[in-house]
């Protein structure tokens, strides 16, 4: 037991990946393709992708979804967790570009039918997914993933906590915003963003919480 958290060197991370991470080799070749493309700081990373492939796992979920996709990489390791018996991942993104990435992976990896890809804004898609629900009754999510436009994100969380199941997860990406949520220098929009979406988790008692100092901060958040 330790009673902080070790810092992670460039070797330390290096390790931790080599005898942590079981990257297939369909994710890996995304993870290099998406590398050499503009906005590639937005990936999520290898270790983190895996703990969204073993959450997925270790919940039983069938119904996931995701706001922020990207190229795919974190919605292609949740896939490739999910039974090939009807469960999806819904997936949230305003960009055809960056997603034909994705969809071409999905492919590759044999997933494609898993993947409900909603190519709108994700404020939108997820009031659609409420009145889906409420309309036709719709089963809830039992797994979400939030990585997108951070000054949304406190809307994100409210819709995404809706359409999740009582007992169901949620995982939110870039809370420790590169360590500027503890600078007083930083007061722009992103930063104050993610500030106050801390602020509100941790003072929201229909959740039980934790924050992880995976990636770039990781909150899991389970609805009670």
């Amino acid at each position: 037991m330790s009673r902080t958290t070790t810092p992670m060197s460039e070797a330390l991370e290096a390790y931790m990946r080599a005898v942590g991470v079981r990257e297939p080799a369909v994710l890996a070749e995304l993870r290099e393709e998406t590398a050499g493309m503009a906005g590639a700081g937005m990936q999520t990373s290898p270790e983190q992708g895996q703990l969204l492939h073993l959450l997925v796992k270790l919940t039983g979920a069938r119904r996931v979804l995701e706001v922020g996709t990207f190229t795919g990489y974190s919605s292609l390791w949740m896939a490739l967790a999910l039974p090939d018996d009807g469960a999806t991942v819904t997936c949230c993104d305003v960009s055809a570009d960056y997603t034909a990435v994705a969809r071409r992976y999905w492919d590759r990896a044999g997933v494609s039918t898993r993947m409900d890809l909603r190519l709108a804004p994700a404020l939108d898609t997820l009031s659609a997914l409420e009145a889906e629900r409420a309309a036709d009754g719709a089963p809830p999510y039992d797994l979400a993933f939030i990585d997108a436009d951070k000054e949304n994100y406190a809307d994100y969380y409210e819709s995404a906590l809706t359409l999740l199941r009582p007992g169901g997860l949620m995982a939110v990406d870039n809370v420790l915003w590169h360590g500027d949520v503890v600078d007083d220098a930083k007061d722009d929009a992103d930063t104050r963003a993610i500030r106050a979406f801390n602020s509100l988790v941790a003072d929201d008692d229909r959740v039980d919480h934790v924050l992880v100092p995976i990636g770039d901060g990781l909150t899991l958040a389970r609805k009670r």
